[in-house]
């Protein structure tokens, strides 16, 4: 089976005051190798999209990731997601669309991955108490219509949006699946 994971990791992290990539997490890790080691531990390829601001955090991808670099992240996230497409075989069965700012335990995507088979889900989402968080994972299925987001039409939102009464909700019982950090407050809170 080909899994793959885009990485979103071309953001100015202007709110941060420096690159998120490069925070480190875990011991002897950052954000980005963090990430890495737990899509490549469930077997996906995890494609990190970078800006050309960042472009040297390629050095920091592990073996078996694909680091691409997208000339037009200013633009905004829609365009990372889109070149981070690009990059995605045509026999993808699982892709799993992440943030670097969005870390999670191994055992999230464990799970998540395994209710999306189980459930043979167009889309799955993790939530808690209610709400969506991340990361999400879609069928070989929806790769056309992720390939068509845009701005105008709000990208992923509009996505869901419009399989929202389709996607397989996995409720969790903590709030990790909704953690964001945008701001050296959310960052020192873990």
């Amino acid at each position: 089976m080909s899994n793959f994971a885009i990485i979103l990791a071309a953001g100015k992290s202007t709110r941060m005051g420096s690159c998120k990539a490069s925070l480190p997490w875990g011991e002897g890790k950052t954000l980005l190798t963090y990430q890495l080691e737990q899509w490549l531990s469930i077997g996906f390829t995890p494609v990190v999209v970078l800006g050309l601001h960042n472009a040297d955090r390629q050095n920091d991808c592990l073996v078996g990731s694909v680091a691409v670099i997208n000339p037009h992240s200013q633009a905004g996230k829609i365009t990372s997601i889109l070149t981070g497409l690009d990059y995605i075989p045509p026999d993808c069965q699982i892709l799993a669309i992440s943030a670097v700012d969005q870390p999670r335990k191994l055992e999230i995507y464990q799970r998540l991955v395994q209710a999306h088979q189980d459930n043979d889900a167009v889309i799955t989402a993790p939530t808690y108490q209610g709400k969506m968080g991340h990361p999400l994972l879609f069928d070989h299925g929806m790769r056309s219509h992720l390939a068509n987001i845009s701005e105008e039409t709000l990208g992923l939102r509009h996505v869901i949006q419009e399989f929202y009464s389709v996607i397989h909700k996995v409720e969790f019982e903590h709030p990790a699946v909704l953690l964001d950090i945008n701001t050296p407050e959310d960052y020192s809170c873990d």
